[in-house]
């Protein structure tokens, strides 16, 4: 029986790129007949990203899709929480519904998994020799200095803890308790499934397509912040 990959995406305002992303996802096949299962969970957009998600998915009734809503805005990680707790796939990857990650590269975070060797994959745009588009010089210190952090902590060797792809076994990220609501997902799911005992982590080179602020990038400085009390706080949880 082949497994389900179950793929998450958290989305506010995404009215301008969301059909591509989905475009891509959708001609994307999978190795060793792994199926696609959609999850996209608009966080109350005040655009037209829910008539846009709707849409595509009345007109792509081939495609497993399935969308919930926020009444609020709550933030990425809250998207995120539920999303991962509606998923019925074998194996959850997170996506952002923007164009910065290519679903092409899903095989690459696959493979370890479906293998044996791994539980957890993260794909980082710091290792390899895949393409990635030249942007801020302080953005790429400011991950690399979290990254290095949470690893103080952690003691796991990444190369880049702040990556928007992150894949797991999906009882394995279900099984986790996850609180921040905002962009301390990342320190939090990493500092979180360190501690589980035997886990395998593996990390893959992948491409990055960065956006800039006035392309609709919403990370900022404060959640930089953020991530570094997330880092502490989650350290000696």
């Amino acid at each position: 029986m082949s497994q389900k990959l179950s793929i998450i995406i958290p989305a506010y305002n995404e009215e301008n790129t969301i059909k591509f992303i989905l475009d891509k996802i959708k001609k994307v096949e999978l190795i060793e007949n792994v199926t696609k299962e959609i999850v996209i969970v608009d966080d109350c957009s005040s655009d037209n990203s829910l008539a846009v998600f709707n849409e595509y998915k009345v007109a792509n009734s081939d495609l497993d899709i399935v969308i919930l809503t926020h009444s609020t805005n709550k933030g990425k990680g809250a998207a995120l929480h539920s999303g991962i707790s509606k998923a019925t796939g074998d194996i959850l990857v997170v996506q952002d519904a923007d164009l910065e990650y290519d679903p092409k590269e899903y095989n690459v975070l696959l493979n370890p998994i479906l293998e044996g060797h791994a539980d957890v994959v993260y794909g980082s745009r710091f290792m390899g020799g895949k393409p990635h588009r030249i942007l801020f010089f302080w953005h790429s210190i400011g991950n690399k200095f979290l990254t290095f952090l949470s690893n103080m902590f952690t003691n796991l060797n990444l190369t880049d803890m702040e990556t928007c792809y992150k894949m797991f076994r999906t009882e394995i990220i279900k099984s986790v308790h996850l609180q921040e609501k905002r962009f301390g997902f990342e320190p939090e799911v990493t500092a979180k499934i360190a501690k589980i005992k035997g886990i395998r982590i593996y990390e893959v080179g992948i491409s990055y397509y960065g956006r800039t602020f006035e392309d609709g990038k919403k990370i900022s400085w404060k959640d930089g912040f953020r991530a570094i009390y997330c880092i502490f706080k989650y350290a000696i949880k």
